[in-house]
């Protein structure tokens, strides 16, 4: 909305400054011309016919035999241009730039055979034209304070009501995704309990396999509940200052990397986590970085075929921390790279992406950070998450050979899975 109404406020400002503009240059080239005219008239008719002896205000009259007036400028009369109107009989007209100001000089022959200059001094003039672009000066900069003060003015009341229903549409996600909460987490552990006592009873295939997927469904149903509600928090606006924490992504990584060591092992993945053997910082709510982490994680987990490896690196680079998540699956094409961020963005492959790799962008980008993804279709993809580091950083660094890698660790068979509430069964690339 911000943006909005400052790009009301400049295309207002430029079409007034336009305006002005386009006016002022109208107005003196109409005065310049009409000045000109003028002025050349006068000359004419001195040259021709005026008093040698008393020309007009501004004008003086050179002619053979004729004393020139005390105040005459010196220089004058130009005696090339005399010359060749007695060679040829015809007047000679010409500008002269001199003693800081403008000279307009006709030379011609009379009737009689006297050759006579008329020269005119532009000062005044060109002392006009220099006010009226003072004049123009002081009107752009009026006229840009009003387009400033209109632009304003015009964007709020356009965008006014465009902001209310974004706010009300806000409110009502939030809103029905909290509601919803409760009552899904419900259903979601009562589906939990009745496959597990679906898998110590003797019962039909069909019927376990319908509650396999009614858990998953509703998993994934929790998934779009908390994606809402994070896009709401987040285009509420960016995370107020008090609720920014120090994270250690070191830590945070493999805190995620364990959370999905079941589906890991299910999915006989290799993940290994390759980071400097001290934390590494960075300012942010930690509860949205574990978001974006996870997501990215759980998509390399989703499109990695079984026996494959993922690989989850973090490192410095000049003030920032960088996080990177390759994996050896399916890959996408180049020019998926940058759609892989829209939401629900089909891709050339036919599979669809959701909200994940969208809100993702959205948590990095309201933590300062950037993220770029690459790959080629079956030679798996990389995503890359860049944030600032914070606090100052330290005065020595580890060589690379005391890095260290942790690698995922993988529960006993028969570990049961924690009850409480919609889980991550499952992804999609975005």
């Amino acid at each position: 909305m911000r943006r909005a109404r400052l790009r009301i406020a400049v295309i207002t400002g430029g079409i007034i400054t336009l305006l002005i503009a386009v006016v002022g240059g109208v107005a003196h080239t109409v005065m310049v011309h009409a000045q000109d005219e003028q002025v050349w008239r006068e000359l004419r008719y001195g040259a021709a016919s005026g008093d040698l002896s008393s020309p007009p205000v501004c004008t003086w009259l050179f002619a053979p035999g004729v004393a020139p007036l005390a105040n005459a400028p010196a220089g004058f009369p130009v005696r090339a241009d005399v010359d060749r109107a007695r060679r040829t009989q015809e007047p000679v007209e010409r500008t002269v730039r001199r003693d800081g100001t403008l000279y307009l000089v006709r030379t011609e022959v009379r009737g009689d055979g006297v050759p006579v200059q008329a020269v005119f001094d532009m000062r005044f003039q060109l002392a006009d034209r220099d006010h009226l672009w003072f004049a123009l000066g002081v009107a752009e900069l009026v006229g840009l304070l009003a387009a400033a003060v209109t632009g304003v003015v015009l964007g709020r009341r356009a965008v006014a009501p465009l902001a209310e229903a974004l706010a009300r549409q806000r409110r009502f996600v939030t809103d029905a995704s909290h509601e919803l909460r409760t009552p899904l987490t419900q259903v979601y552990t009562r589906a939990q309990v009745l496959a597990r006592q679906a898998d110590a009873e003797d019962l039909p295939d069909a019927h376990r396999d319908g509650l396999s997927r009614l858990v998953g469904s509703v998993g994934r149903l929790g998934d779009v509940l908390d994606d809402l509600l994070l896009s709401a928090s987040l285009a509420a606006g960016p995370a107020r200052r008090a609720e920014h924490r120090p994270v250690d992504l070191v830590a945070l990584a493999r805190s995620v990397v364990a959370e999905e060591s079941e589906r890991i092992r299910d999915r006989r993945l290799a993940v290994a986590v390759e980071s400097p053997p001290h934390p590494l910082f960075v300012d942010g709510v930690e509860t949205a970085l574990r978001r974006a982490v996870g997501e990215l994680l759980s998509n390399a987990i989703s499109h990695t075929p079984g026996g494959g490896r993922i690989d989850v690196a973090l490192s410095r680079s000049c003030g920032t921390v960088v996080l990177t998540v390759s994996d050896t699956g399916c890959g996408f094409e180049a020019a998926e790279a940058e759609r892989l961020f829209q939401r629900f963005h089909h891709g050339d492959g036919g599979g669809r992406y959701g909200l994940g790799l969208a809100l993702l962008r959205e948590v990095v980008t309201r933590h300062g950070g950037t993220v770029a993804a690459s790959g080629r279709p079956g030679l798996g993809a990389r995503f890359t998450l860049t944030f600032p580091e914070r606090g100052p950083a330290p005065t020595a660094v580890r060589p690379v050979t005391a890095r260290r890698v942790w690698r995922a660790a993988v529960p006993r068979r028969g570990h049961p899975r924690p009850v409480g509430g919609p889980g991550r069964p499952g992804g999609s690339r975005g």
